[in-house]
């Protein structure tokens, strides 16, 4: 069991851990990510599968199954360079031995490519759910740890915690209260990045079982 002191050193050190801040830009830019996704596949298979009776719509599916490829393995790199997650490569459905149409007929037939697109129309929910939970203890944080400099702007406003509306728990009257509230919020920061780190555990478990070819057998055989 660790001692308290080493307790505290494992809970701080994160703030100095740059794999926590590369989760944490991951993290961020899952819900802008997800919204590009599930709008531009969603007006895409919409226009091209009601365009498919006048021909029309076949084209444009195509270019939505390149633009899921696309996106697919720009996640992959995320995954891969913000995330540290090992992924096998996808090279499988475009051998360089086998025509155009082999290959779309590949991209059609495998497992690969649906469970893809599945996760590109799952990154806007859980990207939604993450910005939800991360951004308003970001702004805590940020709120808490730049009170010093903002103490003075804040005077008017009678900053503090209150219990309603009109009692008074703690006024920030005062620089020392401000330093106080700053020193607070320096240790939230610890609780943001780990927070952080647990949202993108559950991003990159997701990454790992829906674009790797092989992570559902990988997920088998261990169950």
């Amino acid at each position: 069991m660790n001692n308290p002191p080493s307790s505290t050193r494992n809970y701080l050190s994160i703030m100095a851990s740059g794999k926590a801040y590369l989760n944490l830009i991951y993290v961020l830019a899952a819900f802008p990510l997800g919204v590009v996704y599930a709008v531009t596949l969603i007006s895409g298979l919409s226009l091209g599968a009601s365009l498919v009776i006048i021909w029309i719509g076949i084209p444009i599916l195509l270019v939505v199954g390149i633009t899921i490829w696309i996106f697919a393995n720009f996640e992959r790199f995320l995954a891969i360079y913000l995330l540290k997650e090992e992924l096998p490569s996808l090279s499988a459905c475009f051998r360089e031995d086998t025509g155009i149409w082999i290959k779309i007929k590949n991209v059609l037939t495998s497992p690969i490519a649906w469970k893809s697109c599945l996760y590109l129309f799952l990154k806007f929910p859980l990207g939604l759910a993450s910005f939800v939970v991360l951004i308003p203890l970001i702004c805590l944080t940020i709120a808490l740890l730049t009170m010093p400099l903002t103490f003075e702007l804040m005077q008017t406003s009678h900053a503090g915690i209150y219990l309603n509306s009109s009692i008074p728990i703690w006024t920030i009257d005062s620089m020392g209260d401000a330093l106080l509230i700053a020193f607070i919020g320096l240790i939230l920061w610890p609780v943001t990045l780990h927070v952080s780190n647990g949202l993108a555990w559950v991003h990159a478990r997701l990454a790992k079982l829906m674009l790797s070819e092989d992570a559902m057998g990988e997920f088998a055989s261990t169950t």
